[in-house]
Formats: structure tokens, C-alpha cells, sequence
């Protein structure tokens, strides 16, 4: 089926109204997501303060329960040999257990108060950690929307023009979401996914702690759940906001690496990132770029995050035929032979180098290291 002409300024004034609508749903979900954070931060230090009055009250109430035990049993006797205790003595040994009961009672009252505004705090923070979740995704997806619309659909009238084939070109739309979702899928489930993974199953035990190790070791748990919930929350918004850095539309590969190096690690004490830029320094197309900064960004991620190396050295060499990437570090390194189960760091990296034609390699092994070496042909 033949496509009629389209009138490409047309067709651009409501990409433009797209684009915008888009970038204000955006603003606005991010907004609910950072309130909800506000919220959770909140509500999880009342948390904090609930769970310690409610050991207080139960130490009281066990104290209390003990007097009043033993009020009662010095009632018992007074009532029992009554004859051998004047008038007074009766009064007061009816007087202290009576006040001790209704102590007991109110501390009681107050246990069970406290313990059921816990139980609402922590369902509350449920349900504010599920809307947060959503509201990261709703950015995530939107955020891929407006890349596509602001870059691949910008001038969508000349290439239907051109094409002349609606079909393809939906098709090649869908295939380009598919696999940027696919990509954000390995990312966030090597990242913050695993991170909130273990948050849940943390929080879980943090009561049991309480219940069996005391109010002290509860908190200490606690502030290591913030430490974990602040490093998915930083992950995340790695994911979300750095889709696409700036620098490499301005100033381009070589100095958008070296920022990026210098940035990671001032994030990472304790490691030393080194860059060698060994070739030319020139604009290559923004395609490329995109994909050689990406390759370099999760080889040296992967460093960080599972080989716990104290150097990290990468190299770039862009010649007239040949673009060259050596990403390597002394971390703990793995066997190269096995590929691990449910990891789509390595998937993704290979994925990129197949689509730019071109080759990697991965030398490592346990104790030893690793090196990623990439290889992009590239004709002037």
C-alpha cells in the first residue's frame, strides 16, 4: 500500500505538542515520587520512634506485671490473717495492688496502641515503597518515550517521505522501544532490583531482631536498610536520568569519559580510575559515541560493582579504521568459561558490539583480574 504525501511541518507541530505534554507528565510523576520519598522518610523515622517506646513500654510492663504479682499475693496474705493487721496495713496492701493493676492496664493499653500504630506505619511505608516503585517506572518509560520522540521521530515527515512505506517504518519504532526496554530491563534488574530485593528481606527481619536481640541492634539494622534503600534510590536515578549524557552532544567521546571516569570516581573512594586516551581526538557519529560511552559505562560498573578492584584503567585509540576500547582492572576477576545465570550486564555489552559490527573479548580469571577488549570498525 502506497503512502500519500505528509505534510512534515504539520507532522512536526504535533510531535512538538507530544514532546511537551510527555515532559510535563514527567515533571509531575517525578513530583509524586519525590513527595512519596519525603513521606517515607517521615513516616520511617516515626517508625523508628514507635518501635523504641514500644520496647520501653513492654520493659515497664513486664516490671509492672511483677509488682503487681506480687501485691496481689501480699493482698492474699493481709486478707488471709487479717486479724494480725490493723486497719492501716489492710488499706494500703489493698490501695498498692489495686494501683499497680490499673498502672498495668494503662501500660497495657499503651503497648497496644503503640503496637498497632507500628503495624499501620510499616503497611503505610508498604504502600508508599510500591508508589515510589511505580512512579520510577512511569519515569523510566515516559523518559524513553521523550528520547524517542525528541531524537528518532525529529524529522519523522522527511523520512516517511523518503521511505514511502508506513509499515517499515512502525516497525523499525517498535524494534528500537524493544530494545531500549530490554536494556533498561538488564539494568535495573542487575542494579537497584537486586538492591530492593534485599531491602525487603532485610526489613523482614528487622522486628525479629528487635524481638530477640533487643531495641539497639534493631536500629543498628535500620540504618543499614537506609544505607541500602538510599544506594537503590541513587541507582535508580543513575538509570533514569542518565539516559544520555549532555557532554557527548557538546564536546563529544573523549572528553564525555574523562568527566564520567573523574565523576565515578569521586562516588568510589578507594578506587583508581585511569583514562589513556591513545588516538586521535575527533567527533564520531553521535550513533557510535552513544555506544562506545555505553560499553565503557557498564565495563567499568560491572569493575565496581563485583570485583571490588582498586585500579580500573581503560583506553580509547580512534584511528581512520579502527576504534579501540581496553577496559581493565585487579579486582577479583571470574571464569570467563561460565557464563552466570540471570546477569545481562555481558548480554547487553555483546548485544551493542554485534549491532556496531565489530568484536569483544573478555580475558579473565578468579584471583587474576579482567580485561574487556573491544574492537569498532569505523571508515572516515
Amino acid at each position: 500500500m502506497s503512502i500519500k504525501k505528509v505534510d512534515a511541518k504539520a507532522l512536526d507541530k504535533i510531535l512538538e505538542t507530544m514532546v511537551s505534554t510527555v515532559s510535563e507528565s514527567k515533571d509531575e510523576v517525578f513530583d509524586i515520587g519525590e513527595q512519596c520519598r519525603k513521606d517515607f522518610e517521615s513516616l520511617t523515622k516515626e517508625l523508628d520512634d514507635v518501635k523504641i517506646r514500644v520496647a520501653i513500654v513492654i520493659t515497664d510492663s513486664d516490671a509492672l506485671d511483677s509488682k503487681a504479682r506480687f501485691a496481689r499475693k501480699r493482698l492474699s496474705e493481709v486478707s488471709m490473717h487479717f486479724n494480725h493487721f490493723s486497719e492501716e496495713q489492710v488499706r494500703d496492701a489493698y490501695e498498692r495492688a489495686h494501683k499497680l493493676q490499673v498502672d498495668l492496664q494503662i501500660n497495657r493499653q499503651l503497648e497496644k496502641e503503640l503496637r498497632n500504630r507500628r503495624d499501620e506505619l510499616e503497611l503505610r511505608l508498604r504502600g508508599l515503597q510500591q508508589t515510589i516503585d511505580k512512579a520510577v517506572h512511569l519515569v523510566s518509560q515516559i523518559s524513553v518515550v521523550q528520547n524517542y520522540l525528541t531524537q528518532d521521530l525529529k524529522f519523522v515527515g522527511e523520512a516517511l517521505q523518503e521511505a514511502k512505506r508506513k509499515q517499515d517504518f512502525g516497525l523499525k519504532i517498535i524494534e528500537a522501544q524493544e530494545q531500549e526496554r530490554k536494556k533498561l530491563s538488564r539494568e535495573i534488574h542487575d542494579g537497584p532490583a537486586q538492591m530492593l530485593a534485599n531491602v525487603m528481606m532485610r526489613s523482614d527481619l528487622i522486628e525479629r531482631v528487635q524481638r530477640e536481640r533487643g531495641p539497639d541492634e534493631a536500629l543498628v539494622e535500620i540504618r543499614s536498610l537506609k544505607v541500602m534503600v538510599r544506594n537503590a534510590l541513587y541507582e535508580v536515578r543513575r538509570i533514569i536520568y542518565d539516559l544520555r549524557p549532555m557532554a557527548l552532544d557538546d564536546l563529544g567521546l573523549v572528553p564525555t569519559l574523562r568527566k564520567y571516569l573523574q565523576t565515578t570516581e569521586d562516588y568510589n573512594t578507594g578506587v583508581h580510575l585511569n583514562f589513556v586516551n591513545l588516538g586521535q581526538v575527533k567527533r564520531l557519529p553521535s550513533d557510535m559515541e552513544v555506544a562506545l560511552f555505553r560499553l565503557v559505562q557498564e565495563a567499568v560498573q560491572n569493575s565496581l560493582k563485583h570485583a571490588e578492584p582498586k585500579q580500573v584503567q581503560v583506553k580509547l585509540s580512534i584511528s581512520k579504521e579502527m576504534v579501540t576500547v581496553v577496559v581493565k582492572d585487579d579486582g577479583k576477576g571470574f571464569d570467563s568459561s561460565i557464563q552466570k545465570e540471570g546477569s545481562f550486564g555481558l548480554v547487553g555489552m555483546r548485544e551493542r558490539v554485534e549491532l556496531l559490527e565489530g568484536e569483544m573479548t573478555i580475558d579473565s580469571q578468579p584471583g587474576s583480574g579482567t580485561l574487556v577488549f573491544i574492537q569498532i570498525p569505523y571508515h572516515l
